[in-house]
């Protein structure tokens, strides 16, 4: 077997969704793996969100597989890796897992995290091969969304002019650096800008950004059609927090209600107790989980007093 890993390259795209649905799909016994993720897209988006985060498996010059990782700044955030399923088992996974941890070494992260099925010993064993280790379980929760409410308090990143949107990036790494040192979103917000993937709400108070909420929205994006997907979300933290959490999730689904989305959709860890409650309490329910693993065996931001919105998939 001669087996290469190598960068991923833009010609490669194509293969590897299709690998990466036909893996997820036979693995969660879809009837046709070849349509799992229906039109939403995680290959595409990541490589050119963070091409450099992304790598490929070719056997005997055959694309196999893929994987990807990026950093939010102190914080990388490995996912998704998929293997053409009747190449199972022969070692090429945990190939693929090498480029991205070296990757997130060589950016100084101080934390990552994964997502992967609490059920499969399988793949929480690859993991921990690499330190991972599995903590909370994390709930992707969804509900329906409804029209007609109004919401004052909030604006998306696109409406802003140029020196008001560097100073939301100014407030945004505020509110994430004293959840997490170093934890920085710019670039989903920069990603969802300038690929159209959706956008990025901010809320505001008296003392500038109090929340933000980067939003994927349609085809061809994390969400899929009818479907708002918040891929990252945070309240600043300190007294008045889940106060703030609450506004951040009326902007949220004012914005889905906006763009016409069907279902609003957002992960939450268990760790984050209140924030799963408020969730609870809006009519959210879980439609799918997993269990977050973290490198090293510490809770960095998934702690009860912090109010994020994340999944790590």
């Amino acid at each position: 077997m001669a087996l290469l890993v190598r960068p991923l390259g833009e010609r490669d795209i194509p293969i590897a969704d299709r690998i990466c649905r036909v893996a997820f799909g036979t693995f969660l016994g879809a009837p046709e793996p070849e349509r799992f993720f229906g039109d939403a897209d995680y290959v595409a988006t990541r490589w050119r969100t963070d091409p450099e985060g992304a790598f490929a498996a070719e056997l005997d010059g055959e694309l196999v597989g893929s994987s990807f990782g990026t950093t939010w700044g102190s914080f990388g955030v490995f996912g998704p890796l998929s293997v053409r399923p009747d190449l199972w088992d022969r070692g090429i996974a945990k190939r693929l897992v090498e480029p991205v941890v070296a990757l997130f070494d060589a950016r100084r992260a101080t934390h990552a995290g994964l997502f992967t099925f609490a059920q499969s010993a399988k793949h929480v064993a690859l993991y921990e091969r690499f330190g991972f280790w599995p903590r909370f379980l994390t709930f992707v929760m969804a509900r329906a969304v409804a029209g007609g409410r109004t919401v004052a308090g909030w604006t998306r990143y696109s409406a802003l002019r140029t020196a008001a949107r560097a100073a939301s990036l100014v407030g945004c790494r505020a509110i994430t650096d004293a959840i997490q040192p170093g934890l920085d979103v710019q670039r989903e917000i920069l990603a969802a800008a300038a690929q159209r993937l959706g956008d990025t709400v901010i809320v505001s108070d008296d003392a500038g950004v109090a929340a933000l909420a980067v939003c994927h929205r349609g085809p061809g994006t994390e969400a899929g059609s009818g479907t708002c997907y918040v891929k990252f979300g945070a309240a600043r933290a300190g007294p008045g927090a889940g106060e703030r959490f609450e506004r951040l999730l009326d902007a949220c689904e004012a914005y889905a209600a906006n763009e016409r989305a069907r279902q609003l959709v957002a992960g939450v860890s268990a760790a984050r107790e209140d924030a799963v409650r408020r969730f609870a309490a809006r009519g959210f329910r879980t439609m799918l989980q997993g269990v977050a693993m973290h490198r090293p065996n510490e809770p960095a931001y998934s702690r009860p007093d912090v109010y994020v919105i994340d999944d790590w998939r």
